[in-house]
């Protein structure tokens, strides 16, 4: 079997660092909100060419905090609307709506899969005040048109950049492209840790101090809380997983390029849509989605040749009973693009054997 992503394979890598920083955390005696996470923090910083980085639980907390401190600044208020692309994972909406914020969906473009910047402007009202862009399967969403849309109307541009760690755009990289962002190093992520983890990046120094308040319980000192705050914060050992693998984090994006390239010159089957790259060192694919009518036939017959693939993702947010109160709108491209989208194995240790493999099981399919 070809697996979609081989974790275990993955990490092996990077044993014997993975284990040394292991024990020197446990050797340590300190587990929370030590050297550790101050030395990623400022590696992560770096190498967003950012000038602060925050390390919390997890992506979607990393989103969280980033609305809950822009209401603590008074920035946002309760019922305020923010734009969020209808196609995105549910992540990206839980954050908004978990600080009674509502989100405002708008169709992707059709050949990218990210926001679709040409239809912001009939999502703007006067409650609008922000536009959470999501850079999907690791390409950078943001162009010169949404930034200007934002400018003009004073909103807050929040980068959801938990699939797109090292993808470049006018010389920024994904995380430093807008007011804030927020990263996801879940394990499977190109920069993954070993458990659940998380980052905020920006530049908005009143911004990170409010969130640094904000993700150990609302306090700067211990028992004094000035704000109702979340436990929310990056180990040390997570931390020091991810110092580990950051430092080989070019080399994985080189291998993936690598391998999207192959199938994009190599997959000739007319039934199956490639994906669209709008700029090389935008995209540093974390997945190699596809289009297809019979989804399910194609991904049934992947399966009897011992490929692995994922759907990413097969409902909407606003389709799901979570957010019931949204289920009667309709956007037919996201709609389609659910429909029809499946993710093929794009693991940076894929053989070439194997990739070989998957391009000739492509070819030869037939609906």
């Amino acid at each position: 079997m070809i697996k979609f992503l081989d974790l275990q394979k993955i990490n092996a890598q990077y044993n014997k660092e993975l284990k040394s920083a292991a024990k020197r955390v446990i050797d340590s005696g300190w587990y929370l909100i030590g050297k550790e996470l101050e030395n990623f923090e400022q590696n992560y910083a770096s190498f967003c060419k950012v000038e602060h980085c925050l390390g919390v639980a997890s992506g979607l907390d990393a989103l969280r905090l980033i609305f809950k401190a822009y209401i603590e600044m008074g920035v946002i208020e309760k019922g305020d609307e923010v734009i969020v692309p209808a196609n995105t994972y549910v992540a990206s909406v839980l954050a908004i709506s978990d600080n009674g914020l509502v989100p405002v969906f708008v169709e992707p473009n059709e050949e990218t899969f990210n926001l679709d910047s040409s239809l912001l402007n009939q999502a703007l009202t006067k409650k609008t005040k922000a536009v959470l862009t999501v850079h999907l399967y690791g390409q950078i969403s943001i162009d010169e048109q949404m930034l200007a849309f934002c400018s003009k109307n004073n909103l807050k541009l929040i980068e959801d950049a938990a699939q797109s760690h090292g993808a470049i755009w006018n010389d920024k990289i994904s995380g430093g492209i807008g007011d804030a962002a927020g990263h996801s190093f879940y394990p499977g992520k190109n920069l993954g840790a070993l458990g659940d983890a998380g980052a905020v990046t920006t530049n908005d120094k009143e911004l990170t101090k409010v969130i640094s308040a904000l993700r150990n319980y609302g306090s700067f000192v211990k028992y004094v809380n000035q704000y109702q705050g979340l436990n929310s914060r990056l180990d040390e050992i997570q931390a020091a997983f991810l110092n580990v693998k950051l430092k080989y984090i070019q080399k994985d994006i080189k291998a993936r390029r690598q391998i999207a390239n192959y199938y994009l010159d190599n997959i000739t089957n007319s039934q199956i849509v490639l994906p669209t790259v709008s700029n090389k060192n935008a995209h540093v694919w974390h997945l190699f989605v596809v289009r297809i009518k019979n989804r399910e036939k194609l991904q049934k017959y992947l399966s009897e040749n011992e490929i692995q693939t994922l759907i990413h993702y097969p409902i909407p947010p606003y389709k799901q009973k979570a957010y019931f109160n949204f289920n009667k709108i309709s956007f037919p491209l996201t709609e389609s693009i659910c429909d029809e989208i499946l993710s093929i194995p794009i693991s940076p240790n894929i053989s070439n054997d194997q990739t070989n493999f998957v391009v000739n099981a492509l070819n030869n399919f037939n609906l």
